[in-house]
């Protein structure tokens, strides 16, 4: 610690940080524009301006910028100097000369943090009476709204864009007062972050186009700490809701986690919650229908045995409550069987004691990456965006000596200039972290995985080796293999998304190799879907296994929880499967397949309007929070259902139903390896001075004008019986607990950028922890050893493809697809080819080729990819149109137009 004075105020404050996140943390308000927790300093806006002297007897002093200035120890200085004050005030001034009049039509007023700045500087009047200079705005696609004539030049966007998300299309034009920032010309901006401008902005330059459509003043949203559906990252999110609909999803900080920015898919896929055809009202389509919903389920519950099918996108609670009424033995998973082999070997590794698993923060800071068998741009795009900043680990390490502080991002960026640490990155195609590599191979799945094994050998020559590797792939096996041995924090990413077992293993094996006493080598791995791993530790049998249980004929009724099984396997097969059964009773949200062909179909509440525990790849149990309550009565939480449903099998009586509280306590109690989840938020009767956490901002507005078509008088507001926080403005005023964080606001901060007041320092972990609470504590076992069989190399077959599924960010993900703004983004069906194999086949891009996989036809426009080995075909994962293949997959090609 070092100690400064501060308008002759003693602080001990850390050395190595600047004076303007020094001053943030000490609690001190201080205005800046340029500077960002994540992206360090680069002294552009000149708005945090102090006055710094020598010494105690300097009565002088000197201006300096607080976020180009290192704390030191016994350094003097002055925020409340009148010359610091006034060149603030006039700093600010200027900026603004030719900003527009706009604050009441502007996307961001009330919640701007220019409009901040502007208050806390003192400048309330403005002397400019010229004319103001104007820009013509962009189209920058369905996600972001351009509005130019707002811009300070403050170079955030850039900075964020360009330097931190690796984004091409976006730059800044021009110099003095006409720098414009935006794209070349007109067009959808390409990046799968672009939608963090919206946050990062401190203007209304860039906002999210999507909230414009159903506008609403941020703090007139009901809002509340939740996580990202749509991958198995767990991104904590605040989602906001007016009028009974959900508005927006921006960022919500969690260090271990997400940090400062979520993906676009995160970001805008949240318009499934809002579907007009989403399901709202029971459907009872029995031959003979009871009097009314209950009667018929009780017909239909008490007339057999039951058999569950469980959800990697449903919460612990919904799954757990499903199996416990159905019973343990009847309880599957509701996914292929490869893919819960694959889950099942991951948790094994993770548990196994020989490698460790990361924070998606620590990977950031790697020194040697490798790249197994995934493409996180599209599988997991946080992550993407966490080893782009890792390539830079060692870059930075090497400036050590230079005498340039890190935060310090202009200088430590040009004297890095295009150095990056050492990334491979294998995959069948090209990927966007190609460009950030240091090394790359396009194979097949058998070869990916022959190259881990070779690496493993390298590093212990115990392991077994791979025969007939060609010179090329064995090269880069040693050299990756060398560079791993040295590094100093090596980081093996892996997943499930080209379905190959020998992958992960060869990717253990990697990090089994590499370990050395209490050192271990960091594992990443992807998963397919939100709750994947919390449904994978529950231990149950696959889909498959639940097909071949349905063929005995032992059970009436299957129910089936948030889950379309017609993209789970073969139409057929489901076809089969369901017809096997008396009754099928499906509990989602959404219209599908599935859903179709129930016998009784019970709507759900989506994330936004209900509650739960999800478990992210690194086994984090995280709790959502329900953001409003549904009108519709008949929509509510899977778990709650189920938990009413027991009534008709054992006899419970209504006052006897669980809460989200007890029930998760059962479920820890019935499945240790669970054991902490319960701890993931404050338990239901947690309060603050005796008072609930308020979901709505003290300045929340028209609350009873809302209502004034049915009733004159403000309605009694629903009760929260599952979490500490209330459906009012009204509550504790002061900062909850992490997990309880339902947005952010300080006295003077009304923008996003209030966070900082929420964290021990700023840009640290938040006040009393991040949330969330890892779960690696065991059960699940995996053997010691290398496995010596290793798969034989990829050979390209005459009368069928090989397939390989290629993730896309958009349109892989069954609920985000729903959204119109994320639909637009995502591609259409087609077929990747090596040029060879398309001469082969006597196409050409563009041309047509009927495919046939087991009992499915498909009719594919062709597209060239001459990174993908001859015999290999690759096929876009999980689109609408192609659902329901069973992967790993083969298929028969046939040129329509022979």
């Amino acid at each position: 610690m070092v100690r400064i004075y501060i308008d002759q105020k003693p602080y001990d404050v850390k050395p190595g940080k600047n004076l303007l996140e020094t001053c943030l943390t000490l609690g001190l308000d201080l205005p800046y524009f340029c500077w960002h927790p994540a992206m360090g300093s680069v002294g552009a806006c000149r708005q945090c301006a102090v006055k710094l002297f020598k010494d105690e007897n300097d009565k002088t002093g000197r201006l300096a910028m607080a976020c180009m200035e290192g704390v030191r120890d016994n350094m003097y200085l002055s925020l409340n100097d009148t010359v610091a004050h006034d060149f603030r005030s006039q700093n600010i001034e200027w900026l603004m000369s030719n900003h527009p009049h706009d604050c009441a039509v502007c996307d961001e007023g009330g919640s701007c943090h220019l409009q901040d700045m502007t208050v806390m500087t003192g400048h309330a009047y403005r002397r400019f009476r010229f004319p103001k200079r104007t820009y013509q705005n962009q189209y920058l696609g369905p996600f972001l709204h351009h509005e130019m004539n707002r811009c300070i030049q403050c170079y955030r966007c850039v900075r964020f864009y360009k330097d931190y998300a690796g984004g091409k299309d976006l730059d800044v034009f021009a110099a003095h007062n006409h720098v414009y920032f935006g794209r070349e010309k007109d067009g959808v901006l390409e990046n799968e972050f672009s939608g963090n401008l919206a946050e990062v902005c401190p203007t209304g330059v860039f906002t999210d186009k999507t909230l414009r459509e159903h506008y609403t003043r941020k703090w007139d949203m009901t809002m509340a700490p939740s996580v990202c559906q749509h991958c198995s990252l767990g991104c904590n999110i605040i989602a906001g809701e007016r009028y009974g609909a959900l508005r927006q999803i921006t960022n919500r900080f969690n260090g271990a986690v997400n940090g400062y920015f979520i993906c676009d898919r995160g970001r805008y896929g949240y318009e499934f919650v809002n579907d007009p055809g989403r399901v709202r009202q029971p459907v009872v389509r029995l031959e003979k229908e009871g009097r009314n919903l209950f009667e018929s389920l009780s017909g239909i519950l008490t007339e057999g045995k039951l058999i569950g099918i469980g959800s990697p996108r449903a919460s612990l609670e919904a799954n757990f409550a499903l199996r416990r009424l159905v019973g343990e033995a009847h309880f599957y998973q509701g996914i292929p069987e490869n893919e819960a082999l694959l889950l099942r070997k991951i948790l094994a590794i993770q548990h196994s004691g020989h490698v460790y698993t990361p924070s998606l923060k620590e990977t950031e800071y790697a020194d040697v990456t490798l790249v197994l068998g995934e493409d996180p741009t599209n599988s997991a795009p946080r992550l993407a965006l966490a080893l782009r900043q890792a390539v830079r680990t060692k870059p930075l390490e090497n400036i050590a000596g230079a005498n340039i502080p890190l935060w310090n991002d202009a200088a430590v960026r040009e004297m890095i200039q295009d150095e990056n640490g050492e990334l491979f990155m294998a995959y069948p195609v090209n990927t966007k972290l190609d460009e950030v590599a240091s090394g790359t191979l396009h194979a097949a799945p058998e070869d990916i995985a022959r190259l881990g094994f070779a690496i493993a050998h390298y590093i212990d020559d115990s392991a077994p080796e791979p025969q007939g590797m060609d010179a090329r792939a064995l090269e880069s096996a040693r050299r990756m293999a060398d560079l791993l041995k040295r590094a100093e924090r090596p980081l093996i990413v892996s997943g499930t998304a080209l379905f190959n077992e020998d992958i992960i293993q060869a990717a253990y094996q990697i990090g089994q190799a590499l370990e050395k006493g209490e050192k271990k080598a960091a594992m990443c791995f992807v998963m397919p879907e939100c709750n994947s791993a919390g449904l994978a530790m529950m231990q149950a049998p696959s889909l498959a296994m639940a097909m071949k249980a349905a063929e005995t004929g032992n059970f009436a009724t299957a129910v089936i929880l948030e889950n379309d099984l017609y993209r789970r396997a073969e139409r057929s097969e489901i076809d089969r499967f369901l017809n096997a059964f008396k009754n099928t009773i499906v509990l989602d949200h959404q219209e599908n397949d599935t859903a179709r062909m129930a016998t009784v179909l019970i709507p759900t509440a989506t994330f936004a309007e209900g509650e739960g525990t999800l478990v992210n790849n690194e086994e984090r149990a995280q709790r959502f929070f329900q953001v409003f309550m549904p009108k519709n009565e008949h929509i509510r939480e899977s778990w709650r259902w189920l938990d009413e449903f027991r009534q008709f099998r054992d006899g419970t009586k209504p006052d006897e139903l669980r809460e989200l509280d007890n029930l998760l306590e059962e479920l820890v109690r019935a499945m240790p390896q669970f054991k902490g989840a319960e701890m993931a938020a404050p338990l239901s009767d947690f309060r603050i001075n005796g008072q609930r956490i308020p979901r709505e901002p003290h300045r929340f507005s028209g609350r009873t004008a809302m209502l004034a078509n049915v009733a004159v008088s403000e309605p009694k507001p629903p009760e929260d019986t599952d979490s500490p926080l209330s459906f009012t403005m009204e509550g504790y005023r002061g900062m909850p607990p992490a997990p309880l964080t339902p947005f952010y606001w300080s006295p003077g901060w009304n923008s996003g950028q209030s966070v900082h007041k929420y964290q021990s320092e700023a840009g640290g972990p938040l006040r009393g922890g991040d949330p969330g609470v890892r779960l690696l504590g065991g059960g699940i076992h995996f053997s010691n050893g290398f496995q010596s069989a290793i798969p034989s190399a990829f050979e390209r077959q005459e009368n069928e493809m090989a397939l390989v599924p290629l993730a896309h960010i958009f349109g892989s993900d069954e609920l985000s697809v729903l959204s119109p703004a994320v639909e637009g983004r995502a591609p259409r069906p087609y077929l990747a080819l090596n040029s060879l194999d398309a001469e082969r086949l006597h196409t050409a891009e563009g041309a047509v080729l009927r495919m046939r996989i087991g009992d499915q036809v498909f009719d594919l426009p062709v597209i060239l990819k001459n990174e993908l080995p001859e015999g290999l075909a690759g096929l876009p994962y999980n689109l609408t149109s192609l659902s329901g293949i069973t992967w790993p997959a083969k298929g028969i090609l046939t040129n329509t137009t022979s």
